[in-house]
């Protein structure tokens, strides 16, 4: 379900509290919680995280329902990835004891952005306009080109080192 169904807000400070609100009071914003699965591979005492503005895609690794429940950091695809559902909104992590087996897992749940506003991960070549797709790095997004099948979002301004204001296309 989406968390905001207020079709407009055009306040941005509260009135009360004088607080900034941001982009969050309107539903040109859409943001949906899933699981996503954390993988130490090499086992023992480490900390694995997706960071925040990665680009998210579908988790093709889940069978059935899951599918469209679980969500992974976006692989590179060669001419976008269609998967791609969003923008992770705040990162994830889970910290492996020293005891932890190779390839052990832990799921957590994960807010995505999948329509509208985010602060993204991109590549530093994109510029206010620059039409968007994951197609060369995992988690991040590049400017799209001519040929590619799958473009994720638009960027709002030029990128500050790799971070760009995007609108998120919602493609589900």
């Amino acid at each position: 379900m989406a968390t905001s169904t207020t079709i407009q807000y055009l306040q941005t400070v509260d009135a009360v509290t004088g607080a900034s609100l941001g982009p969050s009071p309107s539903n040109r914003r859409q943001i949906e919680t899933f699981l996503t699965t954390l993988v130490n591979v090499a086992g023992g005492a480490a900390t694995i995280s997706i960071t925040d503005g990665s680009w998210m895609a579908f988790d093709t690794n889940k069978s059935g329902a899951s599918a469209a429940v679980f969500v992974t950091e976006a692989a590179s695809v060669g001419g976008g990835n269609p998967l791609v559902c969003g923008v992770l909104l705040d990162a994830v992590s889970a910290t492996f004891p020293a005891s932890s087996p190779a390839l052990d897992t832990r799921v957590v749940p994960c807010n995505v952005v999948v329509a509208g506003f985010a602060e993204a991960d991109v590549d530093g070549a994109v510029v206010a306009g620059s039409p968007l797709t994951v197609d060369t790095t995992p988690g991040r997004a590049h400017v799209a080109v001519t040929g590619d099948i799958h473009v994720c979002g638009v960027a709002l301004a030029a990128d500050v080192a790799n971070v760009a204001p995007v609108i998120v296309y919602k493609t589900f």
